[in-house]
């Protein structure tokens, strides 16, 4: 009896903290949950009654997914979205790690300046920026491919990765860099066998924050892809919605579809995200 005291006293002080977080992650997946549910239900028993009466009565069909996958291109804007989100994650991630390095470790004039001047255009709307840009892209015809909003998540995503990542770098011990400065490694060298591996969780974690802000952008995709042969998913889902207002099971099994890369890539890079906001530890 006395051994269980320990627990039990655990049990007393830490239960009313579990208790509540365990009812503001239900509160948090509520919505996700009906939204799933939704998708999975016949289009009769959305409009009678709630997605929760499924308890009682589950009746569930795949046929939501069929038909929209089926309507208006949903499969293509689902290959653009991936086209699209793949390399403007990956270009500004590895554009940005570069000159982080060039703030943290190298020393030319105008650096510092120069650094405020990149932390500074995080200020900016990045709304107040579109007309200009897009009557540099335009003239070009790069808003008629992939291009045009490859170019635009890149440079309207390289100030925040430099930023985290200059911190990052600056964390790293001088000496490490010196010692291998004076065994004759050179920058791109460093870059790539020392600073890189260092700092994977960082870039994991950037890389999941680019690519879910990407995959989920409306705005800068109606804006810089004028192609309607690469429109991505979520331009795709808002004409649903415009041409489907009330068919809520087409609706509520696109969003899902939507949802489901996100859901995937941060769940599969999760470890390295955790320690991404952590970071600085070194091994």
């Amino acid at each position: 009896m006395k051994a269980g005291r320990p627990w039990l006293s655990r049990l007393a002080r830490r239960g009313p903290l579990h208790l509540g977080l365990l009812l503001i992650a239900l509160c948090w997946l509520m919505p996700s949950v009906g939204l799933l549910v939704t998708s999975l239900r016949p289009r009769g028993e959305i409009a009678s009654s709630g997605w929760w009466t499924v308890i009682a009565s589950p009746d569930l069909t795949l046929g939501n997914y069929g038909e929209v996958l089926g309507t208006r291109g949903m499969v293509d804007s689902f290959v653009n979205s991936l086209l699209i989100a793949v390399p403007s994650t990956l270009l500004p991630v590895l554009i940005g790690a570069l000159a982080a390095y060039a703030f943290t470790w190298l020393r030319f004039p105008g650096r510092d300046g120069l650094f405020v001047l990149v932390v500074a255009l995080m200020v900016i709307p990045i709304q107040m920026t579109f007309v200009p840009v897009l009557r540099l892209l335009n003239p070009l015809g790069l808003t008629q491919s992939y291009v045009g909003i490859w170019l635009a998540h890149t440079a309207f995503g390289l100030p925040l990765v430099i930023f985290l990542l200059r911190g990052f770098f600056a964390l790293m011990p001088l000496e490490l860099i010196e010692a291998a400065r004076l065994d004759g490694a050179s920058e791109p060298g460093i870059f790539a066998r020392i600073v890189l591996p260092l700092s994977v969780p960082a870039l994991a974690s950037l890389t999941i924050l680019q690519f879910l802000a990407v995959w989920n952008d409306l705005l800068m995709a109606l804006v810089f892809v004028q192609s309607p042969e690469a429109l991505p998913l979520t331009v795709r889902l808002s004409q649903l919605l415009s041409t489907y207002g009330t068919e809520w099971h087409l609706l509520s099994a696109g969003a899902f579809v939507l949802m489901a890369v996100p859901l995937v890539v941060f769940f599969s890079l999760q470890r390295y995200f955790t320690e991404g906001l952590v970071a600085g530890a070194m091994k």
